[in-house]
């Protein structure tokens, strides 16, 4: 017997409403909605959104019967939940939208590797786990001016170089003011005042 039931809407792909209950789906984690990914073309999509846009597709409206597991530390109702029989973290796992969020539960550790192994969904892109992205989001990464985002960085031989969105290291690289390091509005800029670009 589940603990609850009610209609779904859902909020972002691993966060859904069950009738009024506030529920985060145990066992997966899902890009967050302002989330980007790289293709192998390097170019940035909305993967958040675009996961949002597929489960929304596939259980906004539907009736979901679910097992509460318990209460994480926002207040959500941690739970399993089941659509027509279906479990809803499997589903998102096996179809490449959410990760198997390991840390918490292995349940659907094997369905995550075979979404790997045959590039379904979110594996056919290059991107940083939901997890890796909100660490990113730490101080230093995200840009004070949003039309200012390259970041100039100093190595620790004292290189000065600068990232832009969508190079292989822009997402983990940290800005330390107090270094020297800083942020540039434009390629351009960041030349003119001596640092190059990154490489990869």
């Amino acid at each position: 017997m589940a603990d609850f039931s009610g209609r779904v809407v859902v909020i972002d792909g691993d966060t859904i409403d069950v009738g009024d209950v506030r529920v985060r789906i145990h066992g997966i984690d899902a890009p967050e909605n302002g989330q980007k990914c790289t293709t192998e073309q390097v170019q940035l999509w909305a993967c958040g959104v675009w996961v949002r846009a597929q489960v929304r597709a596939r259980f906004q409206g539907q009736w979901a019967t679910c097992k509460r597991v318990e209460i994480d530390k926002y207040g959500r109702v941690v739970a399993t939940c089941k659509v027509n029989g279906e479990d809803v973290g499997q589903t998102l796992v096996s179809e490449g939208l959410a990760f198997a969020y390991r840390k918490y539960s292995m349940a659907y550790d094997l369905d995550e590797k075979g979404a790997v192994v045959n590039g379904r969904g979110l594996h056919a892109s290059r991107l940083h786990s939901p997890e890796q992205y909100r660490k990113t989001r730490a101080k230093g990464r995200i840009p004070p001016d949003r039309n200012c985002v390259i970041k100039g960085n100093i190595s620790s031989s004292g290189e000065r170089i600068f990232h832009v969105a969508g190079q292989r290291f822009y997402e983990q690289t940290g800005i330390n003011t107090n270094k020297g390091e800083r942020w540039f509005c434009s390629s351009d800029e960041a030349v003119k005042a001596g640092w190059r670009k990154a490489r990869r």
